[in-house]
C-alpha cells in the first residue's frame, strides 16, 4: 500500500494538515467499520442474550491481548478502561493511603493527574511534592533529579514517559530502578505512569521496565476511538492496590449471586457495562498500524518526521523550539515572538492545519505521526511564515 493509499483510510485526514494526535487521531476507515459491524452485531444477536454476552467476553479478552502483545506484558496484566485519566485514578485511589506519606508529582504532568493527587493530599492528608523536571530539557540528568526529591517517606512517584507539554522522553527504566531501590520501610517506591503519549509511539517492553502502573489510551497515537483504554499493573505491584470502584464485572460471585472476592488480575479493577463496540475499533486500529511496519520501523519514521518539522522551524527567525535538538518523539513543541499562540491556532485552523496551544509552558504544540507527509510539515511552516510575517 502507497503512502497516499494509506493516508486515504483515514477520512479526516482529507485536505487538513493535521498535528493533533497527542490529543486525539484520526481513526482508520478499518476502525470505524468494526465499531459499526459490532454494534449491528449486537442488535441482530440481541444485546442481552447468550450470545452477546459470549460476543462480549471475546471481545474483551481479544481486546486485552491486542494491547498486552503492544506493551510486551502478560494480557492478565491489562485493565481495560476508558481513558488515561481513570486508569491512573485506579492506583491513586487504590493504594491504602496514611496520613504523612509522601507522594512525588513532576512539574510536566497533565493537569486531571494533578487535581486528583490534590483531591488525596485534601482527603488523606499525604503530602505532595514537586520535582522539577521541566529544567532538564535540554541539559541535566531527569533521573537524578527525581532521585533527590525522592524522601523516607516516598510511597509512590507519579509522572509521565513522554512529557506531553514538551516532548521530552525520560527514561522509565532508569527511574523505576532508582526508585525501587530507594525504599520505604522495606518497600519499594512504586511509579505510576502517564503514558498518554508513549503508548503508540515508542516500541515498549514495559515487564523489562520493571515500572508498577502504567495507564494508556487508545484514541491518540493508536488513532482509536475515544472511551477504549487501559491500565498496565505489574504483578508486583497488584498486593499494593485495591478496587474502589467496584462492579459486576470485576467480582466473582457464588451460585446465589453473592459475591465472593474480584476477579483475578486486571479484571477486577473493570466495574460494568462498557461500550463494547469500541473494543473492536481499538483492535481494528492496532492492525492497521501493523500494515505500515513494526513497531521500531513506525518509530523511526516518526522521528524522522518530526525532526523534519523541528529542522524547519528552527530556520524561522520568530520561532522558538523548546527543545535544543531534534525531538526523541513526535511533539514538537515551540515559541513564537509577541507570544499571540492561540491568535496562531485559530489561524492556521481556518487553513485547514490544526494543532494546539499548551499553558505551561506556554507555547504551541504540533504532534508528527508517522505517516504525516513532508506536504503537511510544509504547510503548517508556511502557515506560521505567513503568521509571524
Amino acid at each position: 500500500m502507497s503512502q497516499q493509499e494509506y493516508r486515504q483510510q483515514f477520512p479526516a485526514l482529507a485536505d487538513k494538515a493535521y498535528f493533533n494526535y497527542g490529543g486525539q487521531g484520526p481513526m482508520p476507515r478499518v476502525a470505524l467499520d468494526a465499531i459499526h459491524q459490532a454494534y449491528d452485531r449486537i442488535q441482530e444477536i440481541g444485546p442481552f442474550s447468550g450470545k452477546s454476552y459470549d460476543w462480549v467476553k471475546q471481545q474483551t479478552q481479544q481486546t486485552r491481548e491486542a494491547i498486552a502483545n503492544e506493551l510486551g506484558v502478560a494480557a492478565a496484566t491489562i485493565t481495560l478502561t476508558e481513558d488515561v485519566t481513570v486508569g491512573c485514578n485506579i492506583p491513586l485511589w487504590g493504594i491504602d493511603w496514611q496520613p504523612g506519606q509522601h507522594l512525588l508529582l513532576t512539574d510536566c504532568e497533565h493537569q486531571g493527574i494533578v487535581a486528583a493527587v490534590g483531591e488525596l493530599q485534601h482527603r488523606f492528608g499525604i503530602e505532595v511534592s514537586i520535582a522539577p523536571l521541566m529544567e532538564t530539557l535540554n541539559e541535566g540528568d531527569p533521573v537524578a533529579v527525581l532521585e533527590r526529591s525522592l524522601q523516607p517517606n516516598t510511597r509512590l512517584v507519579v509522572l509521565s514517559h513522554i512529557l506531553w507539554n514538551t516532548g521530552q522522553v525520560l527514561p522509565l527504566a532508569d527511574i523505576v530502578r532508582v526508585c525501587h531501590n530507594f525504599s520505604t520501610h522495606g518497600q519499594p517506591v512504586r511509579v505510576l505512569v502517564d503514558a498518554a503519549q508513549s503508548v503508540g509511539v515508542l516500541p515498549l517492553n514495559l515487564a523489562e521496565t520493571g515500572v508498577d502502573f502504567y495507564a494508556f489510551t487508545g484514541h491518540k497515537w493508536w488513532c482509536g476511538p475515544e472511551g477504549a483504554g487501559g491500565l498496565y499493573i505489574s504483578p508486583e505491584a497488584r498486593a499494593c492496590v485495591r478496587p474502589t470502584f467496584i462492579g459486576w464485572r470485576g467480582i466473582t460471585i457464588d451460585k446465589k449471586g453473592t459475591p465472593t472476592g474480584y476477579e483475578p488480575g486486571g479484571k477486577q479493577f473493570e466495574i460494568a457495562t462498557s461500550a463494547y463496540p469500541l473494543y473492536a475499533g481499538l483492535q481494528a486500529a492496532i492492525d492497521f498500524h501493523h500494515q505500515w511496519g513494526t513497531t521500531e520501523e513506525r518509530y523511526d519514521r516518526l522521528c524522522h518526521q518530526s525532526g523534519q518539522l523541528w529542522e524547519k522551524l528552527t530556520q524561522i527567525p520568530q520561532v522558538t523550539c523548546l527543545k535544543a535538538q531534534p525531538p526523541a518523539a513526535g511533539l514538537v513543541s515551540f515559541t513564537i515572538a509577541g507570544g499571540k499562540h492561540q491568535n496562531l491556532v485559530e489561524f492556521l485552523e481556518s487553513r485547514n492545519v490544526f494543532v494546539r496551544t499548551i499553558l505551561n509552558p506556554n507555547c504551541v504544540r504540533a504532534c508528527a505521526h508517522y505517516f504525516t507527509t513532508d506536504t503537511e510539515i510544509d504547510r503548517l511552516v508556511k502557515g506560521i511564515q505567513e503568521f509571524v510575517g
